[in-house]
């Protein structure tokens, strides 16, 4: 491996981030300077072969999350999970708007002790911004299942679709509002 590809390997970080359904932080972070892969999942469970319908049943005990790679030497990590908090509510407990079960879980997953530790500060660092106590989850991470075809990049493959309109494009507003200079325009 010659030093830039070594240089770039180094500055990759990935974190697993569940935030409601997977579509929403798919859109967003798929916008986000820096970010070199999204991949929409299911992790936290017990069914050790998840797909859409077992976890929209509740009874796999997997969330929806995406795996979110970026570079670090573009976008730092405070603003990758700052825009996890600003776009979802991680006040409401197994609940994102009208996605109500475990599924929905506001949750972080954790492959190391530092990027716990990171974690817990974004989490500090969230609290100044919502009135009701956070119920993030922070855990470790288990197995990561992608999801199926259909679910990645949701978004841009159907932006009329009422459930964008709806619910993905005000989350993405909001995320502009705050984090405009890391987003596509």
């Amino acid at each position: 491996m010659d030093l830039p590809a070594r240089r770039l390997a180094q500055d990759m970080k990935t974190y697993v981030l569940g935030g409601g359904c997977f579509w929403c932080l798919d859109a967003v972070y798929r916008q986000t300077r820096g970010v070199t892969e999204v991949v929409s999942g299911y992790t936290g469970g017990h069914d050790p072969h998840p797909n859409y319908e077992s976890v929209c049943s509740g009874t796999t005990g997997h969330a929806e999350v995406v795996s979110v790679t970026f570079d670090e030497a573009v976008v730092p990590p405070e603003v990758i999970l700052g825009l996890f908090f600003a776009s979802h509510d991680p006040t409401t407990l197994n609940r994102q708007g009208y996605d109500v079960g475990t599924q929905y879980r506001s949750a972080m997953f954790y492959r190391t002790e530092e990027q716990r530790q990171e974690y817990l500060q974004a989490l500090e660092r969230a609290r100044a911004d919502w009135k009701d106590p956070i119920v993030t989850e922070i855990v470790p991470l288990p197995t990561f299942h992608p999801a199926e075809d259909y679910h990645q990049d949701f978004y841009a493959k159907q932006p009329w679709a009422g459930y964008c309109q709806v619910i993905i494009n005000p989350k993405l507003a909001k995320a502009r509002k705050y984090y405009s200079e890391w987003l596509a325009a």
